[in-house]
């Protein structure tokens, strides 16, 4: 453990020129007398820690110090070459910099972990797109990755309905969702999202730097506006009454998990039977016949009313098609001359 950490805080001071025993703590979740002893440790392992006194002072290495990945295990090895993710990186365009990130990766391992990539590309592939999606990155991907690394300030044209829009943005970060890209960014005093594929122009503006705000945390936000987003799209509710088996039917049917768990929570006593009654969020009373209708006969619907006569509807249509004898298979036509 205590060999791990070491390693750590070797890594940090070289990606950084100067940390504080605090900022080290931080990073370490240890205490500063610890990082104190850390410190010592590797100076009389020989490692050039020096520390620099002052109010401006830390921890640094000095001579230009680097350090082999020797320290690495085969699964961390191995791990970095699965972190690639070189669709989406090379839709972002940046394929030639994941490729010679990697090459200088291995070029720093020792002999025995040189096979890490082969042995995570023959057992791991990511495929990101949807199926019966277009591969295809959107146009201008590539132009607000760009600006995302740069802080730089866009005049971003956006496609909204039948209309175009302008809004100048500053572009925080993108979201590879189901294989739609998103771009966050701050527009005014609120941050927005958009769909990259509705782009039609980037235009980055001349000296347009932003100071981004270093306490926003993306994968947080991108979380919280998802599920406000589903709760805004779920605003009906049906009362329906669901057998055991559809009750646990209903968490691969339900349009979201929160709407599930709704439903569970709603869930009355079960009858003599094991039936509950509950109420579930749906889009629209049309989607819900849709979701509901997988369950098949483990779901009663009581209510809309227009909601229950329309899965009425279905049960006679589906009871006259079964109540007699499967209908005869069309015959095929006997082929022609020469379609032997």
């Amino acid at each position: 453990m205590r060999a791990a950490r070491l390693i750590s805080l070797l890594l940090l001071l070289q990606s950084r020129e100067t940390m504080t025993a605090a900022e080290l703590a931080r990073e370490l979740e240890v205490s500063e007398r610890t990082v104190y002893r850390d410190v010592l440790a590797l100076h009389a392992a020989g490692i050039p820690v020096y520390a620099d006194r002052g109010r401006a002072g830390g921890y640094r290495l000095v001579g230009g110090y680097r350090t082999r990945l020797t320290g690495l295990t085969r699964d961390e090895a191995e791990a970095l070459f699965l972190s690639g993710l070189p669709g989406p990186a090379g839709e972002m365009g940046l394929a030639d910099a994941v490729a010679s990130a990697e090459l200088k990766v291995l070029a720093a391992l020792p002999p025995s972990l040189r096979d890490a990539p082969a042995r995570a590309g023959q057992r791991f592939h990511l495929d990101v797109p949807g199926w019966f999606r277009e591969s295809t990155p959107p146009p201008w991907l590539a132009e607000l990755a760009r600006a995302v690394w740069r802080d730089r300030v866009v005049e971003l044209r956006y496609r909204r309905g039948e209309r175009e829009v302008e809004r100048r943005v500053e572009p925080y970060g993108l979201v590879l969702k189901n294989a739609v890209w998103y771009l966050v960014g701050r527009v005014g005093d609120g941050m927005r999202t958009y769909r990259v594929d509705r782009v039609v122009g980037v235009d980055p503006v001349d000296d347009g730097t932003f100071d981004r705000d270093e306490g926003f945390d993306l994968a947080g936000y991108w979380r919280e506006q998802a599920e406000l987003f589903l709760r805004g799209m779920l605003r009906e509710r049906v009362t329906v009454r669901l057998s055991p088996a559809g009750l646990r039917a209903l968490r691969w049917t339900a349009e979201a998990p929160f709407a599930y768990d709704e439903a569970v929570v709603a869930a009355g006593e079960p009858d003599g039977q094991g039936w509950v009654v509950t109420r579930l969020p749906v889009e629209s009373v049309p989607v819900a016949y849709h979701v509901l209708l997988a369950l098949g006969p483990e779901v009663e619907v009581l209510e809309p009313p227009e909601l229950r006569a329309r899965f009425a509807e279905a049960a006679r249509r589906s009871a006259a098609l079964y109540a007699g004898p499967a209908a005869a298979a069309p015959s095929r036509p006997r082929p022609g001359p020469g379609q032997r």
